[in-house]
């Protein structure tokens, strides 16, 4: 282990140590392509380290990742046998809100066949563990695993591709149309006290294909850990598919997530993210627009009180024309949380015709709660209709005197103003079993905020 003064550094040294030992634990037991791409992230993750706020780094002014770094979580335990061990007996298991969902679930960064269900997916749909289908699979997981994940530019992606040891998968081939959501359980439990987890997904919707996907980050006791998570999916032509995004965790979490999309010509991608839990929770979206006559939805809620922090970095890239996007985050703060959202919306040259929109919008419940926003565009293109706006404020005195004034006592009418606000993010789920569970979760965390 190395030995520095400087805590990043150490923090660093000590995953960059772990990497090495990881790797040449694999050597010769996985495929020449995927030991090159460990060892370039590797190479990636010695060199940018993790980002500060210090560096100059504007991505990261707002959130600072030194108490991340004070709490010197340790790499990954990588020996199976010691992780699957927590699957078989979790001190509380997973959420299954519908038994009728196919469910992939994964421990401590490993796959479970034993909490995992089958639901009713079509016979040719692959789901399960990445690590194996780096092996069943090859062919598909190497045309996209870390091609739209950028380990050369950013410190917490390249750790994780250096280290993730499983994940999940779905694989849906081309013409296929899956009935019921497909969630994807990441559960942290007691056995990550102080230590990091390292998620990956990589989700391929083929030609025409339509699925609703939903990624659920979840703890099962309430010591502090760290999830680094990157997640990539692939949006094939004529493509419909809807990603959902729900993080849970407890209030130690420290949680960071990559989200990677590309969506291709004619496609249609839904976005929803469902911050509620974490105390430290940075979410990296970009979406690639890289067909015409495609078109996105991103919505996102983050519903957070106390000392909780969500920082909502929001990228989506229009290489080509002809297509629609519709951006909408809103944020319920009260105590002492504060949220971030820095949405940039890129026009590149001869993206002639796109429509694109961006609102972020903040309640705050309390004098002490803050909301930093920054919408911003990068147009290069002159034949485009394109909007931003943002917002923060408290309740509207007048809609609380006019509820009161017809009988309605003051928290059940503050209580109907705040349900009334955030449903325009739920409302826009179209599953209805999504819909209900997602309601119930944001139900509850207001409940007890």
């Amino acid at each position: 282990m190395a030995t520095t003064t400087n805590p990043l550094e150490t923090y660093v040294d000590d995953f960059a140590d772990a990497a090495r030992a990881y790797q040449a634990a694999r050597a010769g037991k996985d495929p020449d392509w995927i030991a090159n791409i460990r060892a370039e992230a590797l190479n990636s993750f010695r060199e940018l380290g993790l980002p500060t706020a210090r560096r100059g780094n504007e991505e990261w002014k707002y959130t600072d990742i030194r108490p991340l770094i004070r709490q010197a979580f340790s790499p990954p335990v990588i020996e199976p046998h010691v992780i699957l061990s927590a699957a078989k007996n979790p001190s509380t298991p997973p959420p299954t809100p519908n038994p009728a969902w196919h469910t992939i679930t994964l421990v401590d960064g490993r796959y479970s066949p034993d909490l995992s269900a089958s639901g009713s997916l079509p016979n040719n749909v692959i789901t399960g563990s990445l690590a194996e289908a780096v092996h069943s699979n090859a062919d598909d997981v190497r045309a996209h695993l870390a091609r739209l994940a950028d380990h050369t530019e950013h410190g917490f992606t390249a750790l994780n591709t250096a280290l993730a040891a499983d994940g999940a998968i779905v694989l849906i081939p081309p013409q296929t149309a899956v009935e019921q959501p497909i969630q994807i359980v990441y559960v942290s439990t007691e056995q990550t006290q102080g230590a990091a987890s390292l998620p990956r997904t990589l989700v391929i919707a083929g030609e025409d294909s339509s699925a609703s996907i939903i990624e659920t980050h979840v703890s099962t006791s309430e010591h502090p850990h760290l999830t680094n998570a990157v997640t990539e999916i692939v949006v094939g032509a004529g493509a419909n598919v809807s990603y959902c995004k729900i993080q849970q965790e407890n209030e130690s979490t420290y949680n960071v997530s990559t989200t990677q999309v590309e969506v291709n010509e004619n496609a249609s991608f839904r976005s929803m993210a469902i911050d509620v839990g974490g105390r430290l929770t940075r979410n990296n979206l970009t979406i690639v627009m890289a067909g015409e006559g495609s078109n996105s939805d991103v919505r996102g809620a983050y519903v957070i009180s106390r000392d909780q922090h969500v920082d909502n970095q929001v990228t989506v890239d229009h290489l080509v024309g002809h297509n629609d996007m519709n951006e909408l985050y809103k944020g319920i703060l009260d105590g002492r949380a504060r949220s971030v959202f820095h949405g940039s919306i890129i026009v590149r040259p001869n993206a002639a015709k796109v429509n694109a929109n961006q609102v972020d919008k903040n309640l705050l419940l309390s004098n002490e709660a803050e909301a930093d926003t920054k919408p911003a565009f990068w147009i290069y293109c002159d034949d485009v209709l394109c909007g931003h706006g943002a917002a923060c404020g408290n309740l509207d005195d007048d809609a609380m005197f006019y509820l009161q004034s017809r009988g309605i006592d003051e928290e059940d009418a503050r209580m109907m103003l705040i349900r009334a606000y955030v449903s325009e993010i739920v409302d826009a789920i179209r599953e209805p079993s999504i819909y209900d569970h997602v309601a119930a979760l944001i139900a509850d965390k207001l409940d007890n905020m």
